[in-house]
């Protein structure tokens, strides 16, 4: 078991891969009253292109299948796992992303029994075609229902703008179409070859020995029988600039329009995990500059009326794209896109971009990243999203130490392409 110390934060990492591939990363927190558990496959809702466990073909699976298969796993021949976890004092839970898909619990009491159950329930399917059939009405109400949502269709239009090719743009749980057609056999295909251990990681953070911990999570995997561990291939199609659908639109029963402009990332990202950091860091921190509470941007753009408290932006980063959004409602929509496009394609030479500013920014950043580690959910949700190699969330303070102003300019120079902005616009149904 390697052990990584990070003094500074007074925190200590414990690290094993398991012979049978399974990553195990272990956080003790003395004092802490609760764990949580973390169990993560890296598979989502993107990869519906791939070559099955032990064949040579690529298959194409419906839309949703990463999300119902995660829907599918809590229900046994015996009852369901919810159950069990809350007869020994612990809540359960589960989400599905582009990329990812966790099983999670949090317990204060009976923590290597609720390990168990959650390693066990996850290792072990169960899909038959009645119990499918069964969920297929489920996920449809869940399907409709954000339909019906104006800030998710908002941000799915800019997302089918910016890659329209790519299963990117279809919503994580699928359609109603899509998922109709959903077998048990489709299930167990997608379960077998991105369930295996190799493809996992399981991260313990809260009040445990972690020796104690290992032990016994060694012994819940050396009892179980895994196929060899293979390269799982995906596919996806190229995406590139030219794709891009620069202007849409859709009506909805909004009381006002609502808008957000969406600058898609084209160009190669650093390979070496330390650096994928500081570049992701960087980005955030320029992002903030430009229209983060503090800047003149966006006090003007308030004192404008085209934003109000809705305004917000971001910046998302994951195995195989990255691409930044800024919207929210406004009552001169188009206008607010001209300021945006505006602040973008000028930040080169922005009045916001100063030493002064930054140290400040980061200082913010850095107060509350500090804050945030005292959240056992903030810690283990952050580790099982950033994909950056040997660099983890407790290189932070670091890597924001680190980003320097040239490092500003180097994340304008790389990032803003005026070819790869798009705008998505919501109006009113009467509009």
């Amino acid at each position: 078991m390697e052990k990584i110390n990070y003094p500074g934060l007074n925190e200590t990492l414990y690290k094993e891969t398991l012979p049978n591939g399974l990553n195990v990363i272990l956080l003790p927190k003395l004092g802490f009253n609760k764990t949580y558990g973390l169990f993560t496959t890296n598979y989502g809702s993107i990869d519906n292109r791939f070559v099955p466990l032990g064949e040579h073909e690529i298959v194409e699976v419906p839309d949703g299948i990463a999300h119902f298969l995660e829907h599918k796993m809590f229900e046994k021949e015996d009852g369901d796992v919810f159950q069990q976890f809350g007869a020994q004092g612990a809540s359960a839970n589960a989400f599905t992303s582009f990329t990812r898909t966790s099983y999670l619990f949090s317990s204060t009491t009976q923590i290597n029994e609720n390990i168990t159950t959650l390693l066990d329930f996850v290792q072990a399917p169960y899909f038959t075609e009645e119990t499918v059939e069964k969920e297929k009405g489920i996920i449809g109400q869940e399907i409709q229902m954000y339909q019906d949502d104006a800030n998710w269709r908002l941000f799915f239009g800019i997302i089918g703008n910016l890659y329209p090719t790519h299963p990117l743009h279809i919503d994580i749980a699928g359609t109603i179409e899509s998922i109709a057609d959903i077998t048990a056999e489709d299930l167990y295909l997608c379960y077998r070859t991105f369930y295996h251990p190799s493809n996992m990681n399981l991260l313990v953070v809260g009040n445990m020995e972690p020796e104690t911990m290992m032990a016994h999570i060694r012994h819940n995997q050396a009892n179980k029988s895994f196929p060899d561990a293979t390269l799982i291939e995906r596919e996806f199609p190229e995406v590139t600039t030219a794709d891009i659908i620069k202007k849409a639109s859709i009506n909805m029963p909004v009381n006002r329009s609502k808008v957000i402009v969406g600058l898609k990332g084209t160009k190669s990202l650093p390979t070496e995990g330390f650096e994928l950091l500081r570049y992701q860091t960087a980005v955030n921190l320029l992002l903030q500059l430009l229209f983060g509470d503090t800047s003149s941007n966006r006090e003007i753009m308030y004192n404008e009326g085209l934003i109000d408290d809705s305004f917000g932006y971001d910046f998302s980063l994951d195995r195989g794209y990255y691409f930044a959004d800024f919207g929210g409602d406004s009552k001169e929509p188009e206008r607010l896109v001209e300021k945006i496009r505006d602040i973008l394609l000028t930040a080169t030479s922005s009045s916001e971009i100063t030493e002064p500013k930054l140290r400040l920014l980061k200082k913010k950043m850095l107060g509350k990243y500090l804050q945030s580690l005292n959240s056992l959910e903030y810690i283990a949700n952050r580790f099982s999203q950033m994909q950056f190699g040997d660099a983890t969330l407790f290189d932070m303070a670091e890597v924001i130490e680190s980003i320097t102003l040239d490092d500003i300019y180097k994340a304008i120079d790389h990032f803003i392409q005026e070819d790869a902005l798009s705008e998505f616009y919501m109006y009113p149904e009467d509009h």
